[in-house]
């Protein structure tokens, strides 16, 4: 998907131009992956621009850092108040905003941590990740030939550049056989996660969703859409899943800031049909809170 271009960044701690947000040919984490991110959305509320959980998301980014051993030149706060200030200087009521802390230029080699660290904030247009199609009706998805990283191999909860690469194999692998989203498992056998989304099944009114210690990322919509479940008295348990419990599912999901909440109609040729009856309330239920029509839930957005 193109990235539509708007007219400011915030890096390294000023507004520049877009067309000026560059970095040297060199920077250490073009060659070796060694950087962190964020995917946040801005919603477009009747009180104005909302930032969805964006507090909670720079803290992933710092926990993320502090596992790759990056110390980011910039605190909590500062990281916050960035982002709402790329959101107000592009004059954009919604959008999809891409916080990234990454080495630059100055070190080469394997050890780096004499590499400059660099702090960038950018947010641009963008709807829906799966398709407005994907959302009303589900989206096809095939389990993956390629499993997720083990956390002694690549720790999975951080949200690192260089180990993406794991994701984009799937993404490719399974979009090229004609599905709209992949499955990994992990090396054990167990459901992880979709390439850039967590994953829950419904069974019997019950719902299911992996542990992060099989290799799901620790998600913002993940986290957002268990606590929306208690409101309705709906069961939730992190319990590890293996290809067969998606197949029997009585319904199936997936969660993520740029996937928001999309359903699953279809697994590896094993048929789920269109949404059911909780995917439905949740989704509905969470997409009123990000527009701010739950009351109860204004803590979770922070207007810009």
């Amino acid at each position: 998907m193109a990235i539509p271009k708007v007219s400011k960044i915030w890096f390294n701690g000023k507004l520049i131009g877009w067309d000026e947000a560059k970095v040297h040919l060199l920077s250490h984490a073009l060659h070796y992956g060694t950087g962190v991110f964020e995917g946040i959305r801005a919603y477009e509320t009747k009180q104005g621009a909302a930032i969805f959980r964006l507090t909670d998301h720079m803290k992933r980014l710092a926990r993320s850092a502090q596992v790759y051993f990056m110390s980011l030149p910039y605190n909590l706060d500062e990281l916050v108040r960035a982002a709402k200030e790329v959101v107000r200087a592009n004059n954009l009521e919604s959008g999809y905003i891409r916080p990234i802390a990454f080495r630059g230029y100055g070190e080469m080699g394997l050890y780096p941590l004499k590499a400059p660290i660099n702090v960038a904030v950018a947010i641009w247009p963008w709807g829906t990740y799966l398709g407005d199609d994907g959302i009303k009706h589900g989206v096809r998805a095939k389990i993956s030939s390629f499993r997720r990283n083990d956390p002694n191999v690549i720790p999975p909860a951080a949200k690192a550049s260089g180990q993406y690469l794991n994701s984009i194999l799937a993404k490719i692998e399974v979009t090229k056989s004609g599905y709209d989203e992949a499955v990994l498992l992990n090396s054990q056998g167990y459901v992880a996660d979709g390439s850039g989304e967590n994953i829950f099944m419904v069974k019997n009114g019950n719902i299911f969703t992996p542990p992060t210690s099989a290799g799901a990322l620790e998600g913002i919509t993940r986290d957002s859409i268990m606590k929306i479940a208690e409101e309705f008295a709906l069961s939730v348990t992190e319990k590890n899943l293996v290809r067969s419990d998606l197949y029997l599912a009585d319904e199936a999901f997936f969660t993520g800031t740029a996937a928001e909440i999309v359903p699953i109609r279809e697994i590896d040729e094993h048929e789920l049909g269109e949404p059911g009856e909780i995917t439905k309330k949740l989704q509905e239920k969470f997409f009123r809170v990000v527009k701010g029509e739950e009351k109860a839930y204004f803590d979770w957005l922070e207007f810009v």
